[in-house]
């Protein structure tokens, strides 16, 4: 893998190199619940016969045994054994902060569906508690459903890697998730709530919980706010200028050639986030892309952005295929925000490409055969009047 260079000091590679070695660690030694806390609802958490063992009690909301600590990247295995009347989970980089809806527990939860009478079992699926809800559920994976075992231990493993976040359910793998959301964050046991049911209590049990502690992703940026100094200007410079820490990009309908603004470096798996507010116009964020002679000035992927909102977030190829993937018009509507500021991401690792738009997923290629490597960069649309402000340009690193 070619590292990028992120700015005159550093040489940072986006999500390089090999996983370093470590030991796992137990998060629970089997006798107390030290270095755990409980929040949310009061649901019992007790410890019998060396594993956790929660029960229900009506009327609660979800309660949750929450770890002191929080994690970044690792990989956690666990053992569970579960009621079928009761629906539970492993709750991953989650948050409980005053500013989101009053510290209600959110984020990443590795499901535990033991519903045989619906047939569902959805374990190992991912599901985001309190805010997007279903992100990876696995109703197309037979394999994994029918590796859950009703009434017995259950084994799982999880691997959380960066923006990637991967199960397996008694050695069957369960979920594959791109998503950025979160990086970092507690790990938690859940026992849902029952509502007035009062034919409880239900219990769900956890074992041989051990973590591996790997470090942790972080944000670092590609545009410094202050210069140009990482881009290079395939036209008119003046189409592009640094002002009050922000990028704009202007140009007149009068210009018919596009203006690219293209990394002096080449990237091949890699994740990207931009925060932009389109004005007018239309434009991209240029990734895998090679410059080339007029009329395109480059020739590569272009995640939409587009002023009018037709197909923000979807996945275009310049001089190439066209229209890769279109997402849903209502899909679109939901996740884009029409003058105002919006976030997307692009992952582009080997032959999967995923974007999302505010958080939404609006692309999801497992195998595409387009370019595997390129710059990364921003397009202003020839013949038009654009308009384009960028507040950050970031790449997802090793911290």
């Amino acid at each position: 893998m070619r590292c990028p260079f992120i700015s005159a000091i550093l040489l940072l590679c986006a999500l390089a190199g090999p996983v370093v070695a470590a030991d796992p660690m137990p998060l629970f030694d089997g006798k107390t619940l030290e270095g755990f806390r409980q929040i949310g609802g009061k649901a019992s958490f007790e410890v019998v016969d060396g594993s956790i063992l929660g029960g229900t009690i009506p009327n609660q909301p979800n309660s949750f045994l929450r770890t002191e600590r929080e994690y970044g990247d690792f990989i956690l295995e666990y053992e569970f054994k579960i009621d079928e009347r009761l629906n539970s989970g492993v709750q991953i980089r989650s948050l409980s902060i005053p500013e989101y809806r009053n510290g209600v527990v959110h984020g990443y939860q590795i499901e535990i569906d033991p519903d045989v009478a619906r047939g569902r079992l959805w374990t190992a699926g991912i599901y985001d508690e309190s805010r997007r809800g279903w992100l990876a559920p696995i109703e197309n994976n037979p394999a994994a459903r029918a590796a859950f075992k009703p009434n017995d231990w259950n084994h799982i493993r999880v691997e959380a890697i960066g923006d990637s976040i991967k199960t397996w359910l008694n050695g069957v793998p369960a979920a594959d998730l791109v998503d950025s959301m979160t990086l970092s964050g507690f790990i938690a046991l859940q026992v849902h709530g029952i509502g007035n049911r009062q034919d409880g209590p239900f219990h769900v049990a956890w074992r041989n919980l051990n973590i591996t502690d790997l470090g942790r992703h972080v944000w670092k940026p590609l545009f410094d706010g202050r210069t140009l100094a990482n881009f290079k200007p395939s036209s008119d410079a003046r189409s592009w200028q640094v002002r009050d820490g922000m990028l704009i990009g202007t140009s007149k309908a009068s210009e018919d050639r596009h203006s690219i603004l293209l990394t002096e470096q080449d990237y091949d798996d890699f994740t990207v986030r931009i925060v932009y507010k389109a004005i007018s116009g239309n434009s991209g964020l240029y990734f895998r892309a090679t410059p080339v002679d007029e009329p395109y000035a480059v020739r590569g992927f272009q995640a939409e952005i587009d002023a009018g909102g037709a197909y923000p977030g979807g996945l275009y190829e310049t001089a190439g295929r066209g229209w890769v993937a279109q997402p849903p018009e209502e899909l679109t509507k939901r996740a884009f925000k029409p003058g105002d500021w919006n976030e997307m991401t692009v992952s582009a690792r080997g032959r999967r490409i995923v974007i999302h738009l505010n958080g939404e997923k609006t692309v999801d290629l497992l195998d595409d055969q387009g370019a595997r490597s390129g710059r990364i960069g921003l397009q202003l649309h020839g013949g038009q009047d654009m308009h384009i402000e960028v507040k950050s340009v970031d790449l997802l690193v090793k911290e």
